[in-house]
This record gives C-alpha cells, sequence and structure tokens, in this order.
C-alpha cells in the first residue's frame, strides 16, 4: 500500500491523471489498482481512459465483481483568449471553483497583471502560439472574447484541433453567422463548427460582465456534466450528475 501511495504522489507531483481502484464486492475483495493515464495491459486499465475523461467517482459494475474508481487529477482548466473585462470575470468565478486560469491576448497592453489578478497565467501571444503553449486537452474549456476576425477566427480553428471540452465564442447570433462562414470558407467541417457553442453561456438574462461570466462557467460546468443546463424543477433526472459510491473501506 505504501508503494502504491508513493506512486500516486508521483503522478500528481508532475500534473498527471491517475485512477485508483479498489474491489468492494466480488471476486479480489479488497484489491486495489493505480492506473495512471495512457496505461494498457488489464482489465481495469481499460476502464480507466473513460473515468478519467468523465472526471468523477465511480462505481464499476464488472463481470464478477464491483469495483470503486477514485479519480485523481490536477484541476480543470478555463483557457480565455481575449484582454477584456469579461475574462477577469471568468477566471474570477473558476477560482472560486478551484480551476485553473489562462488569459491569452496579442496586445500586450491589455494583458496585464494589474487588470486579470484572478488569472494564474497571462500569455502575450498570437493565438496559435497561445494555444501551442497551453496545450488543450480533455479537461480544458476554451472561451474566445475578441470580435475580431484576425484574432477569433485563428483562435477558434486552433482549438477545434485540439479536444478541448468546451468551445465557447461571444458575440451575437449575426457576428456567430458571419465567423462560421469565415472558419468554413477556411475549410473547417460542420461537424467541428457545431462544438462552438455561440453565442457562449446560459439563458439567464445576463446583463453585466459578472452575470455574462456566470452565464458562461453555468454552461461550461453543464458541458462538463452532459447535461442541458435547465431547470431543476422541470428537470427529469436526478440532481446529482452521479449518485456519490461509497467510500471504499
Amino acid at each position: 500500500m505504501s508503494d502504491l501511495l508513493e506512486r500516486l504522489a508521483a503522478i500528481q507531483e508532475r500534473g498527471g491523471r491517475a485512477v485508483l481502484f479498489t474491489v468492494v464486492e466480488g471476486d479480489g475483495a479488497g484489491d486495489k489498482l493505480l492506473v495512471e493515464e495512457g496505461e494498457t495491459g488489464s482489465e481495469l486499465a481499460a476502464e480507466a481512459d473513460e473515468v478519467i475523461r468523465g472526471a468523477r467517482n465511480a462505481l464499476l459494475e464488472l463481470p464478477g465483481r464491483k469495483v470503486f474508481a477514485e479519480v485523481y487529477m490536477p484541476p480543470p482548466r478555463l483557457f480565455v483568449y481575449g484582454a477584456v473585462d469579461t475574462a477577469e470575470a471568468l477566471c474570477k468565478a473558476a477560482k472560486l471553483l478551484g480551476w485553473t486560469t489562462y488569459v491569452a491576448d496579442a496586445r500586450r497592453a491589455f494583458a496585464t497583471e494589474e487588470r486579470f489578478p484572478s488569472a494564474d497565467h497571462l500569455i502575450v501571444k498570437w493565438p496559435a502560439e497561445a494555444i501551442a503553449e497551453v496545450a488543450p486537452d480533455h479537461q480544458t474549456a476554451f472561451v474566445v472574447l475578441t470580435h475580431d476576425a484576425k484574432f477569433d477566427q485563428p483562435a477558434l480553428q486552433g482549438i477545434l484541433a485540439t479536444e478541448a471540452f468546451y468551445v465557447g465564442a461571444l458575440g451575437s447570433r449575426r457576428n456567430q453567422e458571419k465567423r462560421r462562414a469565415r472558419l468554413l470558407e477556411a475549410g473547417v467541417a460542420e461537424a467541428e463548427l457545431d462544438r462552438i457553442a455561440g453565442p457562449a453561456g446560459l439563458d439567464i438574462g445576463a446583463e453585466s460582465q459578472e452575470e455574462t461570466a456566470l452565464s458562461i462557467l453555468g454552461e461550461i460546468l453543464a458541458v462538463r456534466a452532459g447535461r442541458p443546463g435547465g431547470r431543476l424543477k422541470e428537470a427529469k433526472r436526478r440532481i446529482h450528475a452521479q449518485e456519490d459510491a461509497p467510500a471504499p473501506a
């Protein structure tokens, strides 16, 4: 057990992701197995990737046994392109959730620590370079806040080539259509364009930057949990995305 915990600590220290499996019922009850993301070679290793992508602990029903899967991973990441006031509101709200936040912009005068105290990382680069530095993955949400084709078009083109689980774009429906037409002309497939949440956010009647940030972050959380984001009183599913499994002994 000590070797397992040491290995888990090493994985966490380097920012990796892993699942600790514990057999809670059936064959091998009490057995534990730690699987790092990308590992292969066992039945449980085959389950690890799906559990990690779901980003939630899970109780797995496997042939002859029940296995509790406990996920260990760094916080999700919010990556915002466009050093505008809404970016600070987004980062501030995401920090309350424990997320890691990034703000990028090619304009050095705008991307400053004074303007974005809630950003963990400030990146003064054009979209392609910023995306390469952040290396968005399946635990990264991206929002583009610019209204300038020389920024938002390459930003969206670049992010759609990644596994970012959420791609949001601010702007009116008219601007969204113009942007979509430009991206199609640039060779982006229709299926990829359908990944863009634009206008970004839930329909809560947001007015201020803080309300807009809440609207967008609410949609991000809904997408991450596979939920529609409607009113709970009208929902037909359980309130929580997944019932908490009992902690293993």
